[in-house]
């Protein structure tokens, strides 16, 4: 595989990134999608990062292998099942740039969607946290938007919040999602070439950086209050979105 010095340095401090978002803050895995998008061509991006997120997962899940809500993910699954099928049949059909506009619109009209959760909840009369229809489109728009950019931080992020998790439970059943997910994706990304032997090697390299990021988040997040990982969560997702929207 044909790298440059200032791509393999962004897939090392991405892989750092990767891990640290895996054990402490989850949405900034979306800023770390972006980043890759910047550098490298979207449809690639996915195949490059998705074994060192699969890393980032293994450390993350033997760590809070006890803090995972297991109601909350089984009933999410199968949706996100579909939506990964229907991202693959996506990914080769479109261009990178519109690719990066769709994600990025997304992302943003979930956030905007949860910022004003209240007032749409009052108007529609039902509960969004308890909506079938809310919480399978999440599950679809998460499969979805993992499989074409790896970009369904934000999406979890915004179930789990709905949910009303403490940090640690967020993290934990966070983690055990993606691991699932990150796993599923690989025989698509595989069979479309953008997971190669080559790429795998490389990939082997950033292992050190993922568990140095991973360790950072671990010993970080007990010192970061509730309430600020809640607000750091959605800040980060709208940066990211705002990154695949504007760039």
């Amino acid at each position: 595989m044909d790298i440059t010095p200032l791509q393999l340095s962004i897939l090392t401090l991405c892989a750092l990134l990767t891990g640290f978002s895996k054990t402490g803050m989850p949405t900034l895995g979306l800023f770390v999608a972006a980043i890759m998008a910047g550098f490298f061509p979207v449809r690639e991006s996915v195949g490059l990062i998705t074994p060192i997120l699969i890393t980032g997962d293994i450390i993350a899940i033997m760590y809070y292998r006890k803090a995972v809500v297991w109601k909350h993910l089984l009933s999410l699954l199968p949706w996100v099942l579909v939506g990964l099928v229907l991202g693959f049949l996506v990914l080769g059909r479109i261009h990178d740039r519109p690719l990066s506009i769709l994600l990025g619109a997304i992302v943003l009209s979930l956030l905007l969607l949860h910022s004003f959760k209240e007032r749409v909840e009052k108007a529609a009369s039902v509960s969004l946290s308890s909506s079938p229809l809310f919480n399978n489109g999440l599950g679809v728009l998460a499969g979805f938007t993992t499989m074409v950019g790896n970009a369904a931080g934000s999406i979890m992020s915004i179930y789990l919040l709905s949910k009303g998790m403490n940090k640690t439970l967020f993290v934990g059943t966070n983690a055990f999602f993606f691991f699932i997910v990150n796993v599923a994706k690989v025989p698509f990304t595989a069979s479309i070439g953008l997971i190669t032997a080559d790429s795998l090697l490389l990939n082997a390299w950033m292992i050190p950086a993922v568990a140095a990021g991973a360790y950072i988040g671990i010993k970080l997040l007990p010192h970061i209050p509730q309430k600020t990982f809640q607000a750091l969560v959605l800040i980060l997702a709208g940066i990211g979105g705002l990154k695949l929207l504007l760039f």
